[in-house]
């Protein structure tokens, strides 16, 4: 049994501004072991996304998908997929408003046109730029998590499809979609329900909007200092930039390691 879970976002919380993991993080992973915790990544992200970040920290405990799919010491526990028919109603109303949209599933990604909002969205993060693809390959695979270029058009996509997909602005030139009504913090409560977890103190850590759901269902919620000021006033603590020790301070700061 753990004595505590730890769930991290990824981009601006656990990575450091190459989005990379660092050593001084990695080494904490390490030490929440050693202390009897069990360190979970909740993320945006697929697994197909973050093989090194895995690697690196060797954690083996996922949310992955905002919520869409969870894997626990290696095993998958729950995938929610969205509905291929839904995703061809929204590439077209995206090519109406002239915004790519991409689909991602555990193993690969593909997006419907190539638009400059596109190229900075992946260049924010330090992600490849996915490849091209056309209707057979969201009919084909079991895409769970997708996003959408623009500005500024939250209200006019949630208006169009809130009764079946959930949005998050997560970046200034894409908003990230899932599953109707899953978030984070659904995932993690599967995850706790399926792996027999219950009972067990949770910590969490993020900067962004969609990390808000997870930040207002764990026990001690941590945002670091370069997060969002509206995520800032769902935290317990505020602990220090992703680039300045952040993680290491955070953790510290409930005793965790």
């Amino acid at each position: 049994m753990y004595k505590y879970l730890v769930f991290f976002d990824l981009d601006s919380t656990l990575f450091d501004a190459n989005s990379k993991v660092n050593d001084e993080v990695a080494d904490a992973m390490d030490e929440i072991r050693a202390n009897g915790g069990l360190p979970v990544i909740a993320t945006g992200r697929t697994l197909y996304e973050i093989p090194d970040t895995l690697a690196k920290t060797k954690i083996n405990t996922v949310v992955a998908s905002n919520g869409d799919y969870g894997m626990f010491e290696n095993h998958e526990l729950f995938h929610r997929v969205i509905n291929p028919q839904t995703i061809d109603e929204l590439i077209e109303f995206a090519n109406q408003h002239g915004n790519s949209v991409t689909m991602l599933d555990q193993n690969g990604k593909g997006s419907s046109a190539h638009d400059h909002l596109l190229l900075d969205a992946c260049a924010r993060v330090h992600a490849p730029v996915p490849k091209l693809v056309k209707r057979d390959y969201w009919h084909d695979r079991p895409i769970d998590m997708m996003f959408v270029t623009n500005k500024d058009l939250d209200d006019v996509y949630i208006s169009k499809f809130g009764d079946r997909l959930t949005f998050f602005r997560n970046s200034p030139f894409s908003i990230d979609i899932v599953d109707h009504n899953a978030s984070k913090a659904t995932g993690i409560k599967t995850l706790i329900e399926k792996a027999n977890l219950k009972g067990i103190p949770t910590y969490a850590f993020g900067d962004g909007n969609n990390d808000i759901p997870m930040l207002d269902y764990v026990d001690h919620p941590v945002v670091m200092g370069n997060g969002l000021d509206n995520v800032k006033e769902h935290a317990e603590f505020v602990t220090t930039d992703n680039t300045n020790h952040g993680i290491v301070k955070g953790l510290k700061h409930f005793n965790l390691i």
